[in-house]
């Protein structure tokens, strides 16, 4: 194994097309105790790092490498790790660690802890050629599945997956989905299986082109309103001009997720209009190391499908670009060797 890796590193903040990843030269880490080394052979590109890239999010540590959909195989163990084997195939997500004593840790809200770490913004993630995982916080991914179709479920699977319970939605109910990138999709592709019938409300064409190939009832733009009232929606979308929209689309009673860690500025709302009749607004932070493994369980069960475009190690600056512009639909994923 080499001493040496590539990494792709936030040197310098700032808007995605000024430059702030760069490729650098860094030691290959050494796993500490209780902690695996992987090999990463496929990393999804999520719109956090993005906003990592460009400051939205400040970065907790100098230099740190973004990537927290990681998919590896390990090449070794630390003192006392002894839940993989090496040759293993694992998952790396956005949720790190925990102090495992608090009140929400104990209540089974870990998702809360005030000490939680999260990879790629506390730690360095998969952006690189090697990265460590703390084994109790990795996910075993099986041998045959393919790797830029699990690397997208680390996190906008997961993600989806805790937002859709945010938003109650009702058995065959109507959702209403806010942006359609790459956990829109899988959340659609899991509530559809579930009897869910999909409203989307998205910009860009190749956005509402896959909204429509997976079955959508209505497919429109950002600002639209769905033809009919939504029992549920949920935000994808950064866009704090977007939750009143999704709340006058409710019925009584309706609730609306956000879904993502970042979002503009939201505009005043009006009481009358916007949340009486006891619509609810909900957001959605981070999640629990449970709600990984009943997703990659579903998953695997109702044959979720992760609509994929793949770039090259050397590319990853450029397809966070096509993120931030609207130029890509579905997920993204980094291959090493592509």
């Amino acid at each position: 194994m080499a001493e040496q890796m590539t990494v792709w590193a936030v040197e310098r903040p700032g808007p995605i097309d000024s430059g702030p990843l760069r490729q650098v030269q860094r030691a290959v880490p050494s796993p500490a105790a209780r902690e695996v080394l992987v090999r990463v052979l496929a990393c999804g590109l999520c719109r956090t790092d993005l906003h990592l890239a460009e400051g939205d999010l400040e970065p907790r540590r100098a230099g740190v490498v973004p990537g927290h959909q990681v998919v590896g195989e390990v090449v070794d163990r630390g003192p006392a790790a002894d839940r993989f084997e090496v040759g293993d195939r694992i998952g790396i997500a956005w949720l790190r660690s925990t102090c495992g004593s608090c009140e929400f840790c104990r209540a089974g809200r870990e998702n809360l802890c005030p000490r939680s770490e999260y990879t790629g913004w506390d730690a360095d993630g998969g952006y690189a050629e090697y990265a460590v995982v703390p084994q109790d916080y990795a996910y075993l991914v099986p041998g045959e599945a393919p790797v830029e179709e699990v690397a997208p479920l680390l996190c906008a699977g997961i993600i989806g997956y805790r937002s859709l319970l945010r938003a109650n939605l009702p058995p065959g109910g109507r959702l209403g989905i806010y942006g359609f990138g790459s956990s829109a999709h899988l959340t659609a592709q899991l509530a559809a299986a579930q009897g869910a019938e999909i409203f989307v409300m998205t910009r860009g064409s190749q956005n509402q082109a896959l909204a429509r190939e997976l079955g959508a009832e209505f497919v429109g733009g950002a600002q639209d309103a769905p033809p009919v009232p939504m029992d549920s929606a949920i935000v994808f979308a950064p866009a704090g001009e977007l939750v009143a929209p999704a709340l006058q689309a409710l019925k009584s009673g309706g609730t609306v997720a956000l879904a993502g860690i970042y979002m503009s500025d939201i505009p005043t709302l009006n009481y009358d209009r916007d949340l009486f009749r006891e619509r609810d607004l909900r957001s959605v932070t981070s999640n629990t190391r449970r709600d990984g493994e009943e997703l990659l369980r579903l998953a695997a069960n109702v044959r979720i499908v992760a609509h994929t475009t793949t770039v090259g190690f050397d590319q990853v600056d450029r397809a966070l670009a096509d993120l931030a512009h609207g130029r890509a639909a579905g997920s993204l994923v980094m291959l090493p060797g592509a």
